[in-house]
């Protein structure tokens, strides 16, 4: 048998190594995402853009573009982005987070306080665990992503169980709802059943 001669000898390195496990920790299984996320972020440079451009289109129609009016359109079209730019909700076994442009926030889904169902323009479902973090979502990214709200819903479980969920059954019971309708119109859409 013929011994190749290993580059890396020649100019004093050492042989490679044998592969071995990798030093970077997996990313646990147990850790669901907003799949729609990426989607609702394209919708909202989407949606400011066509501010900007419609903006734009315009003033220039008018014959009344110019430098500073351009920045400002700009800057409503940015203000636009941030308003619409969607927070990126991530649950895993025993916590909550949401990130968006102005940091992120943790709540422990095992240890929650308080569930509660604030409606207005925009219904928000509001987490508080027992170390005062607070959290806000929007019930439909619950209804949207199942295994976010089976995580979830899974950690209220336990929260209620050990006692310290005091408030927030009901708003429990109505996402809950919300995901088994969801589910079942899907269930009866693949069937032909609609």
């Amino acid at each position: 048998m013929e011994r190749r001669d290993d580059p890396r000898e020649a100019v004093g390195l050492p042989p490679p190594r044998a592969p071995g496990p990798d030093p970077r920790p997996a990313p646990s299984p147990e850790v669901a995402h907003d799949l729609h996320w990426a989607r609702d972020l394209r919708s909202a440079v989407r949606c400011s853009a066509l501010l900007l451009a419609f903006l734009l289109l315009i003033d220039h129609a008018a014959g009344t573009l110019t430098g500073p009016r351009v920045l400002l359109w700009t800057g409503l079209a940015a203000l636009l982005l941030l308003v619409l730019y969607p927070a990126r909700v991530a649950v895993g076994e025993g916590w909550l987070s949401t990130r968006g442009l102005l940091g992120t926030r943790r709540v422990r889904t095992d240890h929650l306080v308080s569930v509660r169902c604030l409606d207005g323009v925009g219904q928000r479902l509001v987490l508080r665990d027992t170390s005062g973090a607070r959290v806000e979502i929007d019930p439909r990214l619950l209804v949207a992503n199942p295994a976010l709200w089976h995580r979830l819903d899974a950690d209220a479980r336990a929260s209620a169980l050990r006692g310290s969920l005091v408030c927030g059954a009901t708003a429990l019971r109505r996402v809950s709802e919300r995901v088994d309708d969801e589910a079942a119109r899907a269930v009866f859409k693949v069937s032909g059943l609609d």
